[in-house]
């Protein structure tokens, strides 16, 4: 297994130096090719060319069984497959067990998002803090952009562009992308701004910081949204990603225009999308059961 283990090793630093993958995407492949590597743990297998279509199929059927949902199974293997690759480009195996090999289809579940009067009841909240005042352009801009988390915890001062009404946004495999903010989330940024020499050190470049005036992290923004949610009286806990998804829901709700919503979230494949128009339909659904004659239920007689 050490051997096994030494090769998957090489391809990480390989793909941390040469491929310059975010440090998200690197920690991902290695968690998924360890779990490879617990698979194959006990099995007969000494050598990465021990493994043929037959293992490989049996690898997702067992992480299925394991209650693993088949998106998840499909990133597995779909970094099995580009570890495979670089097996055989490095003369290691003669072929691909991975090539062909699909996760188990799973019923894909529709992202949480907030209503317009939830999120103006979390926005509205402000008491005229420092902290407060930065929560409020960071929760701002994260609704105004649909920007993923870690990508609102990366941003620094020089990618906002005020006159523009634009961010630059670097996203999933180190892609740039300009994303807009709206106009209320411009003015939380500028009243940020007067106060962030407040907190942040001299040589911090990040444009959010903690108490200590350093970048804050993703898990301090995943706090702080949780103690606006609790003092606005929503009555659950949010996700970050709740934001993101209520941005792509109700732009989408309005315009109409899937492509659109692509570009701004950063989305690969428009199918990634496609989630939300399942959103939209049921928002209409609703619109037509209150207000179509033939939907409503008959009053009934007394």
């Amino acid at each position: 297994m050490s051997t096994l283990a030494d090769s998957v090793v090489r391809f990480i630093n390989l793909v941390e130096k040469e491929r310059r993958l975010s440090v998200n995407t690197v920690k991902a492949y290695q968690r998924d090719l360890n779990r490879l590597l617990e698979f194959l743990d006990g099995r007969d297998v000494t050598c990465w060319s021990d493994i043929d279509n037959k293992c490989a199929r049996a690898y997702p059927a067992s992480l299925y069984q394991s209650g693993i949902a088949g998106t998840s199974i499909q990133r597995m293997l779909s970094a099995c497959r580009s570890f495979f690759e670089y097996l055989l480009k490095n003369g290691v195996v003669s072929i691909n067990p991975f090539e062909g090999v699909a996760a188990p289809r799973s019923l894909r579940k529709l992202p949480e998002t907030l209503s317009v009067d939830e999120l103006s009841a979390l926005l509205s909240r402000h008491d005229g803090s420092v902290m407060a005042v930065r929560d409020q352009a960071m929760l701002e801009l994260f609704y105004t952009s649909g920007m993923r988390l870690s990508e609102l915890a990366a941003l620094d001062c020089d990618e906002l562009d005020f006159e523009a009404g634009e961010i630059s946004v670097i996203g999933k495999g180190n892609k740039q992308r300009i994303v807009p903010v709206g106009s209320k989330a411009r003015d939380a940024l500028r009243k940020w701004l007067d106060l962030r020499n407040e907190l942040a050190l001299k040589t911090e470049t990040a444009l959010f910081v903690n108490n200590r005036g350093s970048r804050i992290s993703v898990r301090g923004i995943q706090y702080r949204l949780n103690q606006w949610a609790k003092a606005s009286g929503l009555g659950r806990r949010l996700h970050p990603h709740m934001l993101r998804h209520s941005f792509a829901s109700h732009i989408l709700e309005s315009s109409g225009d899937l492509r659109a919503v692509q570009e701004m979230l950063g989305h690969s494949d428009i199918s990634t999308t496609q989630i939300y128009t399942h959103l939209d339909f049921q928002h209409l659904a609703r619109v037509y059961d209150k207000a179509h004659p033939r939907a409503r239920k008959p009053l009934k007689k007394s």
